[in-house]
């Protein structure tokens, strides 16, 4: 069986609208948890928690347990490299925001249209194959959202890589935007190992709607919803699976849920088939929320913040009500200092350049003013 690596991309926080403000207590006990079980592998990235979460890896792990005790994963940041005299010192300061010497797994990060002028401009290759011959690094990849014909182009031309990190999970297995199951086949065909993230999608496979769920619990009631959703990434020929957990409840159920994860048979596969059709019907926003457009955002929108509002209430208020619980998050959420409201966009566009779910951002945001900024909340045009 694979192994269930924690990822920390979204820690618990003391302050929900300051991302760096990590409650490091909770995280210790969370690694505590993770390795009491019996595992190792954590993935973090130099953008993680607006900067602090390769650091947040060293507190909680490097200063904690002994270098031969774990596996850390991290990724080099395309989205901020033009030229090659940045990589020297990008990569130093991630070795010294981890704390350790060298890094078992590392990764150019989202390799994809959206990082091109890096990749394209950069010969990031050599520089991390380099790398790994001083014994900076164990094994290079890649970690990308782009589909399987760019994924093939790229194993083919590089055949130093050792394993790479895709989004995978039932919902996405078969879209043909994101292109999880032809992806996977490429890497398999190259003989890649296989990292597997987001196989919640960010949260949306936890909390599926309600008919969804009904369907679900009528074949097998003893069954979470959650555990579908593991089962289906943890029976892959992959060697990691990711766990973003943001408590530890949260990481303490997806580790039940992964020592727990028998196959599944034909029947549940259909039944998955039918669950992801209802997802599909009432997702609005395809956002995972791994807040790459909001660190490019020069109005400071919390899209991803917002887009999760949105997507909750175009969901739980289908009938259109003028007041909902969400709209007044939304309110209480543009009285915060320094943040941009979805009527702020000033449609720069660079945020599509970021997203990896390839949204066209600002023409969302343009019905989450609509749907939010009202009259009957305080909002004047």
């Amino acid at each position: 069986m694979n192994k269930l690596g924690m990822g920390m991309m979204r820690l618990p926080l003391l302050d929900e609208n300051d991302f760096t403000s990590i409650d490091y207590e909770q995280v210790n006990q969370m690694v505590d948890a993770y390795m009491d079980a019996g595992f190792n592998h954590f993935d973090t990235a130099y953008i993680y928690h607006e900067g602090m979460g390769e650091k947040a890896f060293k507190k909680c792990v490097v200063e904690r347990y002994p270098r031969d005790s774990f596996k850390i994963a991290t990724k080099l940041p395309l989205f901020v490299i033009t030229e090659e005299s940045q990589l020297e010192p990008l990569f130093a300061e991630q070795l010294e925001n981890c704390g350790v010497e060298y890094f078992d797994y590392f990764m150019l990060h989202n390799v994809s249209g959206y990082t091109e002028t890096a990749w394209k401009n950069v010969d990031l290759y050599s520089f991390i194959q380099n790398k790994k011959e001083e014994g900076f690094i164990k094994h290079i990849g890649i970690s990308t959202h782009g589909n399987a014909e760019f994924l093939e182009e790229i194993l083919f031309m590089h055949p130093e890589l050792e394993f790479v990190l895709l989004q995978i999970n039932y919902l996405d297995w078969e879209d043909e935007g994101i292109d999880s199951r032809k992806c996977f086949e490429v890497a398999k065909k190259y003989n890649k190992p296989v990292m597997i993230m987001e196989p919640y999608k960010g949260g949306f496979l936890a909390d599926v709607p309600e008919e969804a769920e009904k369907i679900m619990k009528e074949y097998n009631p003893d069954r979470s919803v959650v555990s579908w959703a593991m089962r289906f990434v943890a029976n892959l020929d992959a060697c990691v699976v990711l766990t973003g957990a943001s408590n530890l409840e949260q990481l303490e159920n997806n580790i039940q849920e992964f020592k727990n994860a028998d196959p599944l048979n034909d029947e549940e596969l259909k039944i998955l088939e039918d669950v992801s059709e209802i997802i599909n019907s009432n997702i609005t926003v395809d956002c995972t929320k791994c807040r790459y457009c909001v660190d490019t955002c020069p109005e400071e929108i919390d899209i991803a913040k917002i887009f999760d509002l949105y997507n909750k209430e175009k969901i739980l208020n289908k009938d259109g009500n003028p007041w909902s619980q969400l709209g007044n998050a939304y309110l209480n959420y543009s009285r915060l200092p320094d943040v941009g409201l979805a009527s702020d966009c000033s449609e720069c566009e660079s945020c599509i350049e970021e997203c990896p779910q390839q949204i066209n951002i600002p023409e969302v945001l343009k019905d989450v003013a609509k749907t939010f900024e009202t009259e009957g909340y305080g909002f004047t045009n």
